[in-house]
C-alpha cells in the first residue's frame, strides 16, 4: 500500500506541475482585476502568479530536495526570496525590462541546473559544484527579474506605483509560502519511505527534462516573435 501511495504521489507530482503552467501567463482578466481592484488586486494577482508559476516552483522543489533539515530549507528559501525581491521591486520601479522569453529561458535553465546538480552531475563530470547558497541567491535575482517582466507587462499607471509593486511582491511571497507547504510536506514524508531514492531520482530527472523542454519552448517563442 505504501508503495502504491508513493507511486501515486509521484504521478500527481509530475502531472500537476505542467498543468499549472497554463495559468502562468498574463491574462486580460488579470489586467481587468488590477484596473478595478485597487492595491488588494495586486496582492491577489501576485499570489496567483506564484501559485501557477510552474518554473519557479520546479526550481524551489529542486532546492528543497537537496536539503535535509528545516533550518537549511528556511535558510535557502530566505536567500532565494531576498534575491527575487531585489530584482522584482528594483527592476520594476526603475523600468528595467527584457524579452520575457529570454528571461524565462534562463529560468528554465535554473530548473535544469538544479535537477542536474541533485543527480550528482558535477561529481560525474569530476567538477566541483558551485556554492549552492550563492547559486540560489543568483537564481533568485533572475527569477525576480522574470516576475518583474510579467508585472511590467500590465498597465499599472503612475499613481501609487511603488505601493502597487510592493503589494504584488507581497502577493508573490504569500503565494510562495502557500505553494511550499505541500511541496515540503510531500518531500519530507517521502524521505521516510524506503522507495525515497527512486522517488528522488525520478523527480530530479523530471526537473532536468522539464528544464530542457521549457528552455526549447521559450527559445522557440523568442525566435517566432522576432
Amino acid at each position: 500500500m505504501k508503495h502504491i501511495n508513493l507511486r501515486s504521489g509521484l504521478f500527481l507530482f509530475v502531472l500537476l506541475f505542467p498543468l499549472l503552467g497554463f495559468a502562468h501567463d498574463v491574462t486580460g482578466a488579470d489586467q481587468e482585476l488590477l484596473r478595478n481592484g485597487g492595491l488588494w488586486a495586486y496582492i491577489q494577482v501576485g499570489a496567483t502568479h506564484m501559485l501557477t508559476g510552474y518554473d519557479h516552483l520546479l526550481f524551489l522543489t529542486g532546492v528543497i530536495f537537496y536539503l535535509n533539515s528545516f533550518i537549511d530549507i528556511l535558510k535557502f528559501i530566505t536567500v532565494f526570496t531576498i534575491g527575487h525581491c531585489i530584482t522584482l521591486i528594483g527592476a520594476t520601479y526603475a523600468g528595467i525590462t527584457a524579452d520575457e522569453h529570454l528571461v524565462d529561458a534562463v529560468i528554465a535553465l535554473s530548473v535544469l541546473y538544479k535537477g542536474f546538480e541533485n543527480l550528482g552531475g558535477f561529481e560525474k563530470l569530476k567538477v566541483k559544484s558551485p556554492n549552492l547558497l550563492l547559486m540560489v541567491g543568483l537564481f533568485g535575482l533572475i527569477h525576480g527579474f522574470g516576475l518583474s517582466t510579467r508585472l511590467q507587462s500590465f498597465d499599472m499607471g503612475q499613481e501609487q506605483l511603488l505601493a502597487k509593486i510592493l503589494c504584488f511582491n507581497l502577493g508573490v511571497e504569500v503565494g510562495q509560502v502557500l505553494a511550499l507547504i505541500p511541496i515540503v510536506f510531500v518531500i519530507t514524508l517521502s524521505r521516510k519511505h524506503k522507495q525515497f531514492p527512486a522517488f528522488y531520482k525520478a523527480v530530479n530527472w523530471y526537473l532536468v527534462l522539464a528544464g530542457v523542454c521549457l528552455f526549447v519552448y521559450q527559445m522557440y517563442g523568442y525566435f517566432h516573435v522576432h
